[in-house]
């Protein structure tokens, strides 16, 4: 099983869209610069997400993409789906015929494997993992918080 960069590239996208849209329409070159993903890359990319309604553009100046539906509507699993990403272990694509046209000893768990996994993705939403962000930015701001609290109070570095 493998899941290539279109999808990973597919996530990390809407993820990044899904963090800055408060501010408005969110720009692909944006996108691009703070997550390191090809301009050209990501055209192709939010033009099938856009396809598949996941995203919004915004024309003209001060435009850009915007979430078609709410962060908890939108799972992992519909993204990956929607820039065509295969979610398949199987040899053969699913059609069972990866042994000489017939199905190998082991499809079924490769079958099985592919079911969990899409169900697993399924069950994470984009607003899942906003929230997520903003925890690890919150345990990042106290730390610093504490640091900096530390540094006043002794006038040395903590040791950890």
């Amino acid at each position: 099983m493998r899941l290539t960069t279109k999808g990973r590239f597919a996530v990390t996208a809407m993820l990044d869209l899904a963090l800055r849209q408060a501010g408005g329409p969110v720009t692909l070159a944006g996108i691009s610069e703070r997550q390191h993903i090809s301009l050209s890359y990501l055209e192709q990319l939010f033009g099938k997400l856009r396809r598949r309604e996941l995203v919004d553009s915004v024309r003209g100046p001060g435009g850009g993409y915007c979430l078609a539906r709410p962060a908890a509507e939108i799972t992992v699993a519909a993204i990956i789906c929607a820039v065509d990403e295969p979610l398949d272990a199987t040899q053969c694509g699913g059609k069972e015929n990866c042994l000489d046209d017939k199905r190998c000893m082991t499809h079924d768990l490769w079958a099985s494997l592919n079911r969990t996994i899409y169900d697993y993705l399924s069950g994470i939403t984009l607003a899942q993992l906003i929230d997520e962000q903003h925890e690890k930015q919150r345990r990042k701001t106290e730390c610093v918080l504490i640091d900096q609290r530390h540094k006043e109070l002794t006038g040395a570095a903590p040791s950890l």
